[in-house]
């Protein structure tokens, strides 16, 4: 499975952007997408995620605590896109953005490990200034 990001920038803080996620080739019926971002000299660290279950049915999205209120994912599943709507920015949310699936998934786990996830997309970069 090939997943492209696009959609990062340069903005202000408190303006908004929406990364998406396409898979270029089929996704799976079941599976989780997640949302992860990484800072320079930091560890890359999970943002949110998004599980379909029960034969492809949207189940649940998950977030940290530090984007809770400002960011909402969502997907299309017709199109195989995966979308991060970001508003409120600040600039502690400066990183390159990966978005990642796995194969199967539950709506009651929230999916916020790496090692949970099968494939990766290159990143895109979101910087905000203050």
């Amino acid at each position: 499975v090939q997943l492209v990001e696009s959609g990062g920038g340069l903005v202000q803080a408190g303006d908004s952007l929406r990364l998406s996620c396409a898979a270029a080739t089929g996704i799976f019926k079941d599976y989780a997408m997640g949302w992860f971002r990484q800072a320079p000299g930091k560890e890359r660290e999970f943002v949110s995620a998004i599980i379909w279950s029960g034969g492809g049915t949207y189940s649940a999205a998950y977030y940290t605590d530090s984007v809770k209120g400002r960011f909402t994912t969502s997907g299309d599943n017709a199109k195989n896109t995966v979308y991060l709507q970001m508003n409120s920015l600040k600039p502690e949310d400066t990183a390159v953005y990966y978005c990642a699936a796995r194969n199967g998934g539950s709506g009651s786990y929230r999916y916020n490990f790496k090692n949970e996830y099968d494939y990766w997309g290159q990143g895109t970069q979101v910087t905000v200034s203050s």
